[in-house]
């Protein structure tokens, strides 16, 4: 804005509309609790001996008289307070299903949470398609341009003079006409233009004639505008006004308005327009189909007889151009009535549908991602629940049904876990301990090695 005096907007409440986000989604992390009291960390499994921690063996619950080896069981350290990923439900579904037969009603729960979490994962995703091509409906603006006085008369005080532009979105009533509608849905008035620019008579104001107001040095949306000049003698007043389009908008050059009938629109919406220009009248080429033919009409446009369709896009962007702003005149009266209005104007706008806020609103409510998570966190700790009695379950079991096994497995996978935490899993006492061990062709050379390594004086 220039000018000795600046240009004042009329102000109304703000509001604004929140930067929409994704929703959170459903994720279940696991973590392996032991009971406090426990502290030795093993796995048995069925046809071996204890392994190390974290190797895993399917195996089922005992049928009838004890087992050769008990049912594995699993015991880790408390769990973290971060969170893991769970392990896969369907596996779950069957180790619950194996050790709990009458388990039908967690089977059905498990299917219908899949089922909720599919539904609420495809219906992120059209919010989140939606949100980034929101669809728009056209409404009318109104515009209002007038202007007050005061101290017209000769006085102490200096004559002055105040310009006001505003606008309000029409709304059509019942019966057919267009209402005045301050809907808070809908955007500001400064929000439809990127640039205002109010000339006055130069001869009158010299120093400041022209006033600019732009959209991104003022970003917060305003009612409307006014400005205020000492002044008793009447003159015209031109007001331009740049349209913000979103998405932007393109003025079309002569040939291709008389081509498509359009004025101004979307790029892409151009283009869409000469595709179906083409399409009927069976411009393609038949030999090519990345090619069109070009008739008289296209033929005046780009100047070629045919043309690839991967350059429609380069080729068109000589026949666009900034849509020209919208030029108002006001002449400013310093006689008659007050305020003194002139005219009114309509412009056809383009606002974001209303349900486009709704969504907005719904994803960025930090109340219900708390509310998911909370029934995340909820599940995950009755899954560590079922996950931790049913090994401490194949535990006992296994103890009970075959104790003389239980611990000859136990302290055979001790002996196994410490050769290999003491770098010796590659021997075997009990082969090292027989006499064909030491026939083997290898021996006899490893024994002159190990005599030659032997120092002199030995």
């Amino acid at each position: 804005m220039s000018g000795n005096n600046e240009l004042n907007a009329l102000k109304g409440p703000q509001s604004s509309l929140p930067w929409p986000f994704g929703m959170a989604s459903a994720s279940f992390a696991p973590s392996h609790m032991a009971p406090p009291n426990f502290q030795p960390q093993f796995q048995l499994s069925q046809g071996q001996g204890i392994s190390a921690p974290g190797r895993r063996f399917p195996h089922k619950p005992p049928i009838g008289g004890p087992p050769a080896v008990p049912p594995s069981m699993e015991l880790t350290p408390a769990s973290r307070k971060k969170k893991h990923k769970l392990p896969d439900k369907s596996s779950l579904q069957e180790r619950v299903a194996a050790v709990l037969p009458e388990s039908a009603l967690y089977t059905q729960l498990l299917e219908f949470e899949s089922r909720v979490d599919a539904a609420l994962f495809r219906k992120k995703v059209d919010i989140q398609d939606s949100l980034k091509n929101p669809p728009s409906i056209q409404k009318t603006l109104r515009i209002y341009v007038f202007n007050t006085f005061s101290n017209q008369i000769p006085g102490p005080d200096p004559p002055t003079w105040t310009l006001r532009i505003f606008g309000r979105v029409l709304d059509p009533d019942h019966t057919g006409g267009l209402v005045q509608n301050s809907n808070p849905l809908y955007p500001k008035f400064s929000s439809f233009f990127k640039t205002l620019k109010i000339s006055l008579d130069q001869s009158l104001y010299p120093e400041n004639h022209l006033i600019e107001w732009k959209r991104d040095r003022s970003p917060a949306p305003l009612e409307g505008f006014e400005i205020k000049r000492i002044g008793c003698q009447e003159f015209a007043a031109t007001i331009l006004l740049e349209m913000n389009y979103v998405p932007e908008k393109f003025k079309t050059s002569p040939a291709l308005m008389q081509v498509l009938g359009i004025e101004v629109d979307t790029r892409p919406r151009i283009i869409a327009a000469i595709w179906h220009y083409v399409k009927v009248r069976k411009l393609q080429n038949p030999n090519d189909p990345s090619f069109f033919n070009c008739d008289a009409a296209l033929h005046s446009v780009f100047g070629e007889e045919k043309m690839k369709f991967t350059m429609l896009s380069h080729k068109i962007s000589q026949h666009l151009s900034p849509p020209p702003p919208i030029q108002l005149v006001h002449k400013i009266k310093l006689s008659g009535n007050n305020p003194a209005i002139s005219a009114c104007y309509d412009v056809l706008v383009d606002i974001p549908a209303p349900v486009q806020t709704e969504l907005s609103n719904l994803l960025a409510n930090p109340e219900k991602n708390k509310e998911i998570e909370a029934c995340d966190e909820a599940i995950c700790g009755a899954i560590r629940k079922i996950h931790e009695h049913r090994r401490r379950r194949a535990f006992f079991l296994g103890f009970s049904q075959s104790p003389v096994e239980f611990t000859n497995a136990l302290m055979e996978s001790q002996t196994k876990d410490l050769k290999l935490v003491a770098g010796e899993a590659s021997r075997n006492a009990e082969k090292e301990g027989r006499s064909e061990f030491f026939n083997q062709p290898w021996v006899e050379d490893a024994a002159i090695r190990y005599l030659n390594r032997k120092p002199a004086g030995g």
